[in-house]
C-alpha cells in the first residue's frame, strides 16, 4: 500500500480490507482518521469548503461505508461532530455495527437525492457515537474470524451437497451477526445450512445472494488488459452491458474475447461507446451500396476515428479499398443523381488484398498496398 515502508501489522491489514489506508501523512489534528484515497468507496466532497446550512430539525445526515461495497445513510444529532474517515458506532438490527464515515455536510443530501433515498418516507437508522476503544477491539476481533469462517462454511455447504459458493463473510461490529455472501446458478434451500452455521458460530445468520460481477469484484484478479480488474479496484456500481456496444465499436462478436472473468460481457465495453456513437453520426449508412462503372460495391468495415470506410466489389470481396467518408458521400451524391462513379480505385487512399495461404479457406492474410 502507498506510504507503508515497514511490514504492515495485522491491524493494518484488517483495516485495509475495509478500504482504509495507513499513510505517513495521516492528519495531525486527529491521527485516528484513516486516509481514504485508495478506497473505491470513497467519495469526493466538492462542497467541503462551503459552510454547512443549519438544519431546523436538529438532525444531520451522514453517509457511512462498510465492507463489500455496502453504504448507507444515517442520521445523527447536531451535538455530534463527524468527520470523513472516522469510525462510528451505528444502529443495526440487532445491536450495533461499526462503519467508516465517507461523506458529511450538505453533499450528503445531494447524494441521497441521487440514490432516491427519501429520509421522510424511509426509516433512517441512527449514529450512536464515535467508536470507543472497546468497540474497535471487538470489531477487529470479529473481522479476524471472517476468513476462517468462510472456509469452514464452504466445507459445511459441501457436506450438505448444496450447489452454491460462499464468496465472503462480513461480521457485524458487535459480533452478534454475520452476513454470508454466496453465488448460485439455481435456487438453493439453505435452511439446514443456516441451522448448522448458527450452531457452529453462535451468531445470527443472514444469507445474501450476489451476482457473478459482484463475485469477481470481491475475488479480484488481472484482466486481459494486464491491469487489476476495474470492479475490484475502482468501480462501485455496475451498468448493463449489451452486445450492441461491441457492434458499435466494430468488434468481433467472439464470446471468449468479449467476456470478462465473471463470465459476463466486459464492463469496459461501455467506456468508449458514447464516443463511437457520436463519431458514427457523421458516417453514411453502411447498408448503402456504391454504384460504379466496374460494378456495385458493398461496405466491409469501418475505421471510426480515422473516418474511413472499406468497400469491395460484389464479385471481388477479397480486395477491399479504404475510402474517406467525404468521398463516400460524394459517390452517394452521384448515385442519387443517376450517375455512376468511374471506379473505387480513383477514390481509395488504401487497398487491402486478402489471400488464403494455407489452402484451408479459413485463415486469411491481409496485405496492405
Amino acid at each position: 500500500m502507498e506510504g507503508i515502508t515497514e511490514q504492515p501489522t495485522q491491524d493494518q491489514y484488517i483495516s485495509a480490507t475495509r478500504g482504509c489506508c495507513f499513510l505517513k501523512n495521516t492528519e495531525q489534528s486527529n491521527p485516528n482518521i484513516n486516509q481514504q484515497r485508495c478506497c473505491k468507496l470513497s467519495s469526493y466532497n466538492w462542497l467541503s469548503d462551503i459552510n454547512e446550512t443549519t438544519d431546523t430539525q436538529n438532525l444531520k445526515y451522514v453517509e457511512i461505508r462498510f465492507k463489500n461495497g455496502r453504504k448507507d445513510f444515517f442520521s445523527y444529532p447536531v451535538e455530534i461532530t463527524l468527520r470523513e474517515g472516522e469510525l462510528v458506532a451505528v444502529e443495526a438490527s440487532p445491536g450495533h455495527d461499526i462503519g467508516i464515515v465517507s461523506l458529511t455536510g450538505d453533499i450528503v443530501r445531494l447524494q441521497m437525492g441521487r440514490k432516491n433515498f427519501d429520509a421522510e418516507k424511509k426509516e433512517t437508522r441512527r449514529v450512536f457515537r464515535h467508536a470507543r476503544l472497546a468497540d474497535i477491539e471487538k470489531w477487529y476481533n470479529a473481522m479476524s474470524l471472517e476468513e476462517s469462517t468462510m472456509y469452514k462454511t464452504r466445507v459445511i455447504a459441501l457436506d450438505l451437497g448444496l450447489e452454491m459458493k460462499i464468496n465472503d463473510v462480513e461480521y457485524q461490529g458487535d459480533k452478534t451477526k454475520a452476513i454470508f455472501y454466496y453465488t448460485a446458478s439455481e435456487r438453493v434451500d439453505f435452511r439446514e445450512l443456516i441451522r448448522k452455521l448458527a450452531e457452529s458460530f453462535r451468531v445470527r445468520i443472514e444469507m445474501r445472494q450476489i451476482g457473478m460481477r459482484q463475485e469477481a469484484a470481491k475475488l479480484g484478479g488481472i484482466g486481459s488488459c494486464g491491469r487489476e480488474l476495474c470492479c475490484s479496484s475502482w468501480m462501485s456500481g455496475f451498468k448493463s452491458v449489451s452486445t450492441n456496444s461491441a457492434r458499435v465499436q466494430q468488434l468481433s462478436l467472439n464470446p471468449q474475447k468479449l467476456a470478462g472473468q465473471c463470465g459476463k460481457l466486459k464492463c469496459c465495453l461501455n467506456y468508449e461507446v458514447d464516443n463511437y456513437v457520436d463519431s458514427l453520426k457523421s458516417f453514411p449508412d453502411s447498408r448503402t451500396r456504391l454504384k460504379t462503372q466496374k460494378g456495385d460495391a458493398f461496405h466491409q468495415k469501418s475505421d471510426v476515428f480515422r473516418k474511413i470506410m472499406w468497400f469491395a466489389y460484389a464479385d471481388d470481396s477479397n480486395n477491399m479499398m479504404a475510402i474517406s467518408t467525404d468521398k463516400v458521400k460524394e459517390i452517394i451524391s452521384l448515385n442519387n443523381k443517376g450517375k455512376l462513379a468511374p471506379d473505387l480505385e480513383s477514390y481509395a487512399t488504401q487497398k487491402e488484398v486478402k489471400s488464403t495461404m494455407d489452402g484451408t479457406g479459413n485463415d486469411d492474410f491481409a496485405f496492405v498496398i
